[in-house]
């Protein structure tokens, strides 16, 4: 079998469905979970290699996209989210039963994705959320105990899944962020 990216794209990145509009994401606890009701369909969704991103037993790449802040709520079990690192740009919840992530948060205003929460829609039983379109931070792998000698392997499986290695956010995305510095600095009008 080809590498293991993660368990939701191994056997092929699955399309989402036209007009979705949301659903439920399940902490893994046995019972009482952490629900966290989304009211919009994500966007950017990717595989992820960092070593802050939750990623399930087994899976080299987490898969996470954002939503919009006003569109996430907790909606069962809050009091058993705690913030993984509450001085981290993107302040991640996690069930402090099962230590799921079951979203993150920016906090800081200044930041180009403040007002866009991140979450793992394999953490739903509904079907149809935006698919993975890129993977981000590859190289990062090797952090977590990959064997740089097979980073080509991971490469090769994530460009036959159409999903674009890169070291850094895809290109939209970056230059998002650095349109965002550059109105900030004053390089470019408001």
């Amino acid at each position: 079998m080809a590498v293991s990216i993660h368990p939701s794209v191994d056997h092929g990145v699955q399309p989402g469905s036209p007009g979705f509009s949301g659903g439920k994401l399940y902490c893994k606890c046995p019972t009482d979970k952490v629900e966290v009701t989304l009211t919009s369909n994500t966007a950017h969704n990717h595989v992820c290699g960092c070593t802050k991103c939750w990623k399930p037993a087994g899976a080299n790449f987490s898969m996470v996209a954002v939503v919009p802040r006003d569109h996430l709520s907790v909606t069962a079990h809050p009091e058993k989210l705690k913030p993984v690192d509450s001085s981290a740009a993107i302040v991640r919840h996690a069930c402090t039963g099962c230590g799921t992530h079951m979203y993150g948060r920016i906090e800081n205003t200044n930041h180009p994705f403040y007002g866009l929460d991140f979450v793992h829609t394999e953490l739903s039983d509904s079907g149809g959320w935006s698919p993975p379109e890129f993977a981000a931070f590859v190289s990062s792998i090797i952090e977590s105990g990959f064997p740089p000698s097979r980073m080509d392997e991971i490469r090769s499986r994530l460009t036959e899944l159409s999903l674009t290695p890169y070291d850094c956010l895809s290109p939209p995305l970056m230059d998002a962020i650095a349109t965002h510095v550059a109105k900030q600095n004053g390089k470019l009008a408001a």
